[in-house]
């Protein structure tokens, strides 16, 4: 089982201008994921953070991404980013879940840099868009071997609540009831 205490979320790329371009999950089924899991995180006091790429005219997040102000990188992975690293270990939360687009690019590399240094990571597929199957295919193949753990929105829910009935419980699962 994993403790919610122990994890924080990693919204990667999710920007209006990239999140269209995903060919192996509609825009459409991202956004719905995403919406949940914003609604996970208070829930299970996760924290979160948003990471964006450069964009002209600013990062333009998606509305369904929770509110927080964007860490812009300048390369391919999270990672790499010394403020939003330093961010993220200073949580002391060792596993992370990480969604985005494209799964070929800032995810895969987010979750190889992050095993490498130690922590665990989730990849939240539904919540994930790649530019062709084959190519994010090999990519979530290369994090777990890594060995880092493809999972989906819900499993990732159902693996820290194991009882519906309980407060917490409840709105977990309503908030899981909106990925239909």
């Amino acid at each position: 089982m994993l403790n919610p205490s122990s994890v924080q979320l990693v919204f990667a790329d999710l920007q209006d201008s990239i999140v269209e371009i995903s060919a192996t999950n509609p825009a459409a089924s991202i956004r719905r994921s995403v919406k949940v899991l914003a609604g996970l995180a208070p829930a299970l006091g996760i924290p979160f953070t948003v990471s964006a790429a450069p964009r002209p005219g600013g990062p333009g997040v998606i509305e369904e991404v929770p509110d927080a102000e964007p860490y812009v990188r300048t390369g391919p992975s999270c990672w790499d980013d010394t403020a939003w690293r330093e961010t993220v270990l200073a949580t002391g939360r060792r596993t992370l879940a990480v969604c985005g687009v494209t799964t070929e690019i800032v995810v895969l590399r987010t979750a190889l840099d992050a095993l490498a240094d130690g922590l665990a990571v989730q990849v939240l597929v539904d919540a994930c868009g790649g530019m062709t199957a084959r190519t994010e295919d090999a990519a979530l193949r290369q994090i777990e071997a890594a060995g880092g753990v493809v999972t989906s929105v819900a499993g990732f829910a159902a693996d820290m609540v194991r009882d519906f009935t309980t407060p917490t419980g409840r709105q977990v699962i309503a908030a899981l009831h909106g990925l239909a």
